[in-house]
Order: structure tokens, then C-alpha cells, then sequence
């Protein structure tokens, strides 16, 4: 009984939380390098390790939830060092930041416009619509748009990592199909759409695609939270 209690004990510490979560994406990491299957991402790899876990031992997710909150604190200051390489690509910057913000807007408006549109046709409820809506955004951002807009901040997450798995895995062959050649093009497209999955594929692109697209999450991420307000004026 004292052995058994004391696995339970393990299973749910903070410590194997965090071992299973980092250790279940540097698997998920070099199913990725070793396949090279752009469908095949460490983060998809590394949730389904962690529900099978959770749903096999019967650790509810909350319990989870709140062993990792080291790891939810430490969304926001990995989207902030992506600044550091964006300095290191600032001559790109120069004379394109009109071209940048309208293309993130533009990128911004479509991608909010097309998702609510096609799901308000459907007949899906208006909880359901602002959960869809910060689907581009990385995920601390989207739990605040959709908190403050009445969604449900766990749907959010999730329809973000759909995006920015299908994002990352797409984009680049989208980019290619087109022959978009600018690196500052790519580093846009990849991260408006596709947040940080997406500035992840950028990076493995070049650190110019990489910074670019860094760059497009923060703004995106703004972009989003004003342009939501009026979405929910036309949608009430």
C-alpha cells in the first residue's frame, strides 16, 4: 500500500510533470529530425503523450494544469527573447515598416473575418465564435481575448495549436508553391498565421524568416486584441 501511494505521490509532483512534459517533446523533437514528415511536430507528438498519460493514470487536468504553471509563465518571456533576434535582423526592418504593418492588419483581418464567417454560417454559437477568433495568436494572448470576449479560454488553446500545427506544416509548402523568394515575406506569412509553431518553421527557414516572423506574433498578437472588440459589436 505505501509503495503504491507513493508512485501515486510521484505521478502527480511537480517535478514528473515537468520531466514528462519536456522529456515527451525532445521525443517528439527527434521523431521530427529522424522522419523529417513536416505533419509530425513535437508539440502534436508530445500531446498525445501527455493525454494518454493523464487519461491512463486518472490525474485530472487541472491537477496537471497547476504542476506545469512554471512552464505557462514561460510563454510569455519565449515570445519576448524572439526581440533579441529580431535586433540581430534590424536592417530588414528598415524603410518596410509600413509594408509590415499593413500586411500583419491585412493578415489580422482575414484570418478573423474568414474563421468567424464560415463558423457563424455553420451555426455555430457566439461562446464558440470568440473561442475560434484568436486562433493566430500565440496562446497567452488568446486565452486573454478569449476570457475578455466571453469565449472559453480552453477551446482558445486548442484551436491555436490546431492552427499552428497545420500552419507550420502547410505554410512552407504554400510559400514554395507560390515561389515567394523575400524572407521577410516568409517570416510575415509564417508568423501572422501560424504564431509561434509557425516562427519555429521560419526559423528552421533562415534567422532573417525566423526574426521576421517573431516580430509578426507581437504585432498579430495587438492586431487581435483591438479588432476584437468591434467583431463583437457585429456579432452581438
Amino acid at each position: 500500500m505505501n509503495t503504491c501511494n507513493l508512485l501515486t505521490d510521484l505521478l502527480r509532483s511537480e517535478l514528473f510533470a515537468l520531466t514528462l512534459v519536456m522529456g515527451s517533446y525532445l521525443l517528439g523533437i527527434f521523431l521530427y529530425k529522424r522522419l523529417k514528415l513536416p505533419i509530425i511536430q513535437p508539440l502534436l507528438i508530445s500531446m498525445i503523450i501527455i493525454i494518454v498519460f493523464l487519461k491512463t493514470t486518472g490525474i485530472d487536468y487541472s491537477v496537471f494544469r497547476n504542476n506545469t504553471r512554471f512552464l505557462n509563465f514561460m510563454l510569455g518571456p519565449s515570445v519576448v527573447a524572439l526581440g533579441y533576434v529580431l535586433y540581430e535582423q534590424i536592417y530588414y526592418l528598415k524603410g518596410n515598416i509600413i509594408s509590415i504593418l499593413t500586411a500583419v492588419f491585412v493578415g489580422c483581418i482575414v484570418g478573423i473575418v474568414s474563421v468567424v464567417g464560415i463558423a457563424k454560417l455553420m451555426g455555430t454559437d457566439t461562446q464558440m465564435l470568440f473561442s475560434l477568433a484568436p486562433k493566430s495568436v500565440t496562446t497567452p494572448i488568446a486565452i486573454s481575448i478569449a476570457k475578455n470576449n466571453h469565449g472559453i479560454p480552453e477551446l482558445a488553446v486548442v484551436f491555436v495549436i490546431i492552427c499552428g500545427i497545420f500552419g507550420g506544416a502547410v505554410g512552407p509548402i504554400v510559400l514554395r508553391y507560390l515561389n515567394i523568394k523575400s524572407k521577410v515575406v516568409k517570416g510575415l506569412a509564417m508568423g501572422t498565421a501560424s504564431h509561434a509553431l509557425g516562427t519555429v518553421r521560419a526559423i528552421e527557414m533562415g534567422a532573417t524568416e525566423g526574426a521576421i516572423s517573431g516580430l509578426a506574433i507581437g504585432i498579430m498578437g495587438i492586431m487581435t486584441a483591438m479588432v476584437m472588440p468591434f467583431i463583437e459589436k457585429i456579432l452581438n
